[in-house]
């Protein structure tokens, strides 16, 4: 299956209500992951917590708890909590409201605002005090004491924060980054009070030197007033960057989820009334006039115009839409004033079914992401006995008490895993915000690892290398019955079908009955043949439209041989068992398909075309589209194009698909990989990892190559953040590292995996 075994994704089961809390307070991965396992002891609960995102995604059963239930868990647990949304699941599988960013949006602003405040403070402060002790020229009599009364403030108003934090934990009994900040500036301080106090650096004429290394002065003649501001300035510092850097990451989630409109022209008795958007309701008819969005989903009752959909699909040029077109809400209106029948309002909107699956995709946790998790858990007590064992052998190995603690302090200081946390997720929160702006939604962080596996992509041929947009191209009869009447009841009998072909047909006997004043007749008992065809009674015959098969009389048999070797689409009509006519459709190939298969053969692919049209058809059009024809499975059912799948998988393959129908829906879920074309079905959308939002084939590739791209910038985020701690512990705790420089090291790693995670909103 595409979602392997072990996914912590969020659940949805009946009965339960799934619910998004902003969290505030946060640090480090050691804190979500309290907060997770906090939330997740409460019977009924099952909760993800996203450090990059600061929310809780959280499913519970509401007969047993409230939202404020779980606000009361995390707000006991030491950290701030708010609601964010509340979108219930009821016997009847409905949804309820999207995510709204606006109150993350503003705990992130005040945040944002407190830290560059307690930033410039300290900066104020500690900038002065760095200076006295670097460099012995500006050193006055009793300059010592200038750095001490400038760093309270910083160490107790600038570091509160990491105080607060450091103790709120310790009264649960759990230690974060927050417990090594806190301990190295407070062990700092001290040392400096006791050594001015009671030992000779408070002596006037007192002079100190910068050391890159350990400082190797005597027990009590050396302070570290420098190393106690400078590291709360470097990590404030840091933090207001992470701040900043985090909100931009999710900016393109939050400007998708901003795009709606607001109000919307409803028309009630033939009159114009302006109302809110949330007010619609289904078959609500309202305006969209030139320049104006599109309120929500509906069908085009009357007007033509085109249609901007950039802001969804990605791509720049305007769809042309006339009566009976579907429109998708938060699209622009470009030219003509168009009236739309609302066929899905609320959180049933195409826009807020792309936030929940970005929501949903950017709160779970990749396997690699539950590794560092539990890596995080047990980081912080191995640092700080690794810190007691640096103090212990550098004194029993003859260093200086000066020396000994320096070392120590720095080794607390170095090794704080804020970059570890963040590599994961601040990378799969740009990546896939990313694609939301590019129309391409990733479901999931194991879809990531699924794209890296993929060495054969298969491809359905119609609407997805092909148009899809069949035209009836001719109608060959027995004599049994002429042309008009065999279109005629084919098109009655093709009225119940979804299939492009039975559309096409349903098309051309439409506009003939238009011509000759009349319309199609009805039908009754109709059935559907998985991929042979359909059948109906009409006029009290039993009717039926079905691939063609052998037996055929001579003229019907040519027919079919010539339009299946000429790479057209035959089928036949049967009325009471008897083979009366063939009507021959056509589908064209997609524009962007030749170039789209290029592009996925340089990704390492090997394509393979699927379909269930017959084998010159698809030899054609594997021949135009760069497909070898040793690649090309025509003729298969829909169970049969699982079992190709799985007989591709077989042979060791990891085999990506991509297709948009409901024949398809089973094998995009057998795959490896599954792409569906978010043009298509409804059930296909569903059964794919990725959901490509826009036509055509080019957009399989993008999101192949985002994928690939987001996952090698998480492999090289932790590859920075693990070979930091494991480089610069061992140099700190032989005593080779300043503490303030270990500070400033610490904050740079943070800032670094940010925006080496923001280089994927640059991806084109």
């Amino acid at each position: 299956m595409n979602n392997p075994t072990g996914s912590t994704g969020p659940t949805d089961p009946v009965g339960t209500v799934h619910t998004e809390l902003s969290v505030t307070g946060m640090t480090c991965t050691s804190c979500s992951g309290r907060v997770e396992r906090k939330l997740n002891r409460l019977d009924g609960v099952t909760a993800t917590v996203n450090f990059a995102t600061e929310t809780a995604s959280v499913d519970f059963d509401p007969t047993l708890h409230s939202p404020e239930d779980l606000v009361a868990v995390v707000e006991r647990t030491g950290y701030g909590a708010t609601v964010v949304s509340s979108a219930g699941s009821d016997t009847n599988g409905e949804e309820g409201t999207t995510p709204s960013p606006d109150t993350a949006d503003a705990a992130r602003t005040e945040e944002i605002a407190d830290l560059r405040r307690r930033l410039i403070v300290s900066a104020v402060c500690g900038l002065p005090v760095m200076l006295l002790s670097m460099v012995p020229s500006v050193q006055f009599d009793h300059w010592q004491w200038v750095a001490l009364a400038l760093t309270v403030p910083v160490f107790f108003w600038g570091g509160w924060p990491f105080h607060r934090a450091a103790v709120t934990n310790l009264r649960h009994g759990a230690f974060t980054m927050d417990t090594l900040v806190s301990m190295g500036t407070t062990a700092a301080l001290v040392w400096s009070i006791v050594a001015l106090t009671v030992g000779d650096a408070g002596r006037p004429g007192m002079t100190m030197h910068f050391h890159f290394l350990a400082d190797s002065g005597s027990a009590l003649s050396e302070i570290y007033l420098d190393t106690a501001a400078m590291v709360i300035v470097f990590l404030l510092l840091g933090r207001w960057f992470e701040a900043r850097a985090k909100g931009r990451s999710s900016q393109a989630l939050r400007a998708l989820l901003t795009l709606g409109a607001k109000e919307a022209t409803v028309l009630v008795d033939g009159r114009e009334q302006r109302i809110p958007v949330d007010r619609l309701t289904v078959g609500d008819e309202f305006i969209v006039r030139p320049g104006e969005t599109v309120a929500t989903d509906g069908v085009i009752v009357s007007g033509r115009s085109s249609v901007d959909e950039s802001m969804l699909t990605g791509e720049s040029v305007p769809v042309d839409v006339t009566p009976g077109d579907t429109v998708t809400g938060a699209t622009v209106n470009s030219s003509g004033r168009l009236v739309v029948r609302a066929t899905r309002v609320g959180g049933e909107t195409t826009l807020a079914r792309i936030g929940r699956m970005v929501t949903d995709a950017q709160s779970r946790k990749a396997p690699v992401q539950r590794l560092v998790d539990r890596v995080s858990q047990v980081f912080v007590p191995v640092v700080m006995a690794v810190s007691l064992v640096t103090l212990g052998a550098h004194l029993l190995l003859g260093s200086t008490t000066a020396e000994a603690f320096t070392a120590a302090v720095a080794v607390l200081i170095i090794a704080c895993p804020c970059a570890l946390g963040l590599a994961t997720p601040t990378a799969l929160l740009v990546g896939t915000g990313r694609g939301a702006q590019m129309g391409l939604l990733i479901k999931g962080p194991e879809v990531l690892e699924s794209t890296r596996r993929v060495d054969t992509i298969v491809l359905d041929k119609t609407g997805t290398v092909t148009t899809g947009q069949m035209t009836l191209s001719g109608v060959t009869t027995t004599g049994a019955i002429d042309r008009a009447e065999a279109l005629r009841l084919a098109g009655a009998v093709e009225q119940g079908s979804e299939h492009p072909v039975g559309r096409a047909i349903v098309a051309a006997a439409a506009d003939q009955a238009t011509g000759s004043g009349g319309a199609l007749p009805e039908f009754t008992d109709f059935t559907s043949h998985a991929g042979s065809g359909v059948g109906a009674v009409v006029d009290g015959r039993s009717i039926a439209v079905l691939r063609p098969d052998t037996g055929l009389p001579g003229i019907l048999a040519k027919t079919v041989e010539d339009a299946q070797s000429d790479g057209a689409t035959p089928v036949v009509l049967h009325i009471d068992d008897s083979p009366v006519a063939v009507l021959t459709v056509r589908d064209r190939v997609r524009e962007t398909s030749a170039e789209a298969i290029r592009s996925l053969k340089n990704l390492g692919l090997t394509p393979v075309l699927l379909t269930g049209d017959n084998r010159g058809a698809a030899t054609v059009v594997a021949r135009e589209v760069g497909i070898d024809p040793d690649n090309v499975l025509a003729g298969v059912l829909p169970e049969g194009k699982v079992a190709e799948v799985r007989r591709l998988q077989g042979e060791g393959r990891s085999v990506a698909m991509a297709g948009d129908g409901v024949n398809d829906a089973a094998a995009l879920a057998q795959a490896d990989l599954g792409l569906s074309m978010g043009t298509g079905t409804d059930v296909a959308i569903e059964a794919g990892d990725i959901t490509l939002m826009r036509d055509g084939l080019e957009g399989v590739s993008d999101a192949i190559r985002l994928s690939r791209a987001t996952l090698r910038t998480i492999h090289g985020n932790l590859f920075w953040a693990f070979g930091y701690n494991v480089i610069l512990i061992p140099v700190a705790a032989l005593g080779w590292l300043n503490p303030m420089l270990a500070g400033a090291a610490m904050a740079l790693s943070s800032v670094f995996v940010v925006t080496n995670s923001l280089r994927l909103r640059g991806f084109r």
